[in-house]
């Protein structure tokens, strides 16, 4: 009548109207839940328990719990087991409502708003959107603990795998495969760097690396002859872990694609040390490429330490060394730069850098890796990496590594196509 009234006058505001209606019809829903979930008393009185004794009904108990259409009462029967001394509420698991006062529904919801932007934000997306008020620390505590869950999970799949018990993936041979390895410094509480150094010399470190690895594929090639990636084809994988078990993380995901189907295997990425380890250990034969970008910048900084307050001398001597680069002239450059050490004594970088291109060669032959129609740029991992910091690096944002691990696998599912998989997963 209100609403008609507003309307014969002008004053009708169709938001308010739009609300008004979504509330009305999400309480009619929620008490149409509760009468739909209401449970009758059970014909037996009795149920085996987990202990081996048996529980006995006790009387239909009501719980309240807040669902996508808001906040339902239920009642389902209630057992004790004078054993153990525990309670089975049988519906309850069913349901997946043990030990939480959110739906499966919500839950769900609050882990896509959890991984995407901060909590509060996440709580008032779900207030605006949804219609369901929850408090900033619930969209934490249910993000972190799906998180947690896929964590397992995913633990489960890797020692599968380093067991050879990992099912192979059937399906046609896949031409190209790529698995790509970065690091990226996250902030986390004192707690979590403790005894750890900084990157400043005496300074306490403020962050832990999360290592991110990524698997796709290519097929095809543009009109210009360069590499296309396989849309969809990404999926991503990372914690704050150690190299050893970063490797069994990312060798699990490799089998998980159907690396022993692609007739072409590449390693791609930054000249870290402990990547080329991992690789050399755990995916023998695979073609190394070390990502061009990353090699250039090498050279552009060298540029700025020997001729500091010269660019154009600068720019001069980085790009005759790109063009060896780009050409393959790996050894001249690593002649130029040691030679320059006489030159420049006290520059102790320019044998650092001249071990790095050293060391890579094999890995920056980059005109024949194009010939062979394959990336030479990282960008893929790169683009992880930036994925991460949307979420993990706002500023003021401190994480403990249970809780940063916990989002990251969120996070890495979401943007793999996978969290629905799991989903139905948990259900089954």
């Amino acid at each position: 009548m209100v609403f008609a009234q507003q309307h014969k006058t002008g004053g009708l505001n169709l938001e308010q109207v739009e609300m008004g209606m979504r509330d009305a019809m999400h309480r009619g829903g929620a008490a149409a839940l509760s009468q739909l979930l209401e449970q009758p008393v059970p014909e037996q009185r009795q149920r085996p328990c987990s202990c081996g004794q048996t529980a006995r009904y006790v009387a239909l108990r009501s719980r309240s719990i807040l669902t996508v259409l808001g906040r339902a009462r239920i009642r389902r029967p209630y057992y004790w087991c004078d054993a153990c001394q525990h309670p089975q509420v049988p519906a309850d698991q069913q349901w997946d409502i043990e030990e939480t006062g959110f739906s499966p529904g919500v839950r769900r919801m609050m882990a896509l708003v959890g991984q995407e932007s901060s909590f509060d934000m996440g709580r008032r997306q779900l207030e605006i959107l949804a219609g369901l008020k929850v408090t900033r620390k619930a969209v934490e505590r249910i993000s972190e603990a799906i998180g947690a869950d896929i964590q397992i999970r995913e633990k489960e799949l890797q020692q599968q795998a380093m067991q050879l018990h990992l099912p192979v993936v059937g399906g046609p041979p896949i031409p190209i495969m790529y698995a790509e390895m970065d690091g990226t410094g996250v902030p986390v509480v004192a707690a979590e760097t403790q005894g750890r150094a900084g990157k400043v010399a005496g300074q306490p470190a403020r962050t832990r690396e999360v290592k991110l690895g990524c698997v796709f594929t290519q097929t095809l090639l543009d009109k210009e002859g360069r590499p296309i990636r396989d849309p969809h084809s990404t999926t991503y994988t990372g914690a704050i872990e150690n190299a050893e078990s970063f490797g069994r993380r990312i060798y699990t995901e490799a089998l998980r694609r159907g690396w022993d189907r692609a007739l072409k295997k590449v390693i791609l990425a930054d000249g870290a040390i402990w990547i080329w380890v991992l690789a050399e250990l755990l995916f023998p034969g695979a073609i190394q490429i070390v990502d061009l970008y990353h090699a250039r910048e090498h050279l552009w900084d060298m540029a700025a330490q020997l001729y500091p307050d010269d660019e154009p001398r600068q720019r001069r001597w980085a790009m005759v060394q790109e063009n060896r680069l780009e050409n393959g002239h790996v050894a001249k450059i690593v002649a130029t730069l040691r030679a320059l050490t006489t030159e420049f004594p006290d520059l102790a970088q320019l044998n650092t850098e001249a071990d790095y291109f050293e060391r890579n060669a094999e890995r920056m032959r980059y005109p024949e890796f194009r010939r062979q129609g394959l990336f030479v740029g990282s960008g893929v991992i790169e683009a992880g990496c930036k994925m991460i910091g949307a979420r993990l690096k706002p500023s003021g944002t401190l994480w403990t590594v249970r809780g940063a691990n916990a989002i990251l696998a969120l996070r890495c599912h979401m943007r793999s196509n996978r969290f629905d998989d799991y989903w139905e997963a948990r259900r089954a």
